[in-house]
């Protein structure tokens, strides 16, 4: 699955520049996540690094993207092409 940010992000900054593959940005009220660029870090780290430095503990999976393992290393693999 992608990752989502839920209201109860307090907009500090910190997972924006941990996030990879550049899938946070600022959104109108909180950061939000391009589920097209997000791969919950694999191929990268193994544990989203968002999720890691999130003090307030406000990003989930999205069950709107739900996606296996493999789906998520081929997108990483479409991102970061060799």
């Amino acid at each position: 699955m992608a990752l989502m940010i839920t209201d109860e992000c307090i907009n500090c900054d910190v997972c924006e520049p941990e996030c990879p593959n550049g899938a946070i940005s600022q959104g109108d009220e909180v950061y939000v996540i391009d589920p097209a660029k997000c791969t919950e870090c694999v191929g990268h780290f193994d544990e989203p690094q968002c999720i890691q430095v999130c003090p307030v503990d406000c990003i989930l999976k999205d069950p709107a993207h739900e996606e296996s393992q493999d789906e998520l290393l081929a997108r990483f693999n479409k991102l970061n092409p060799a």
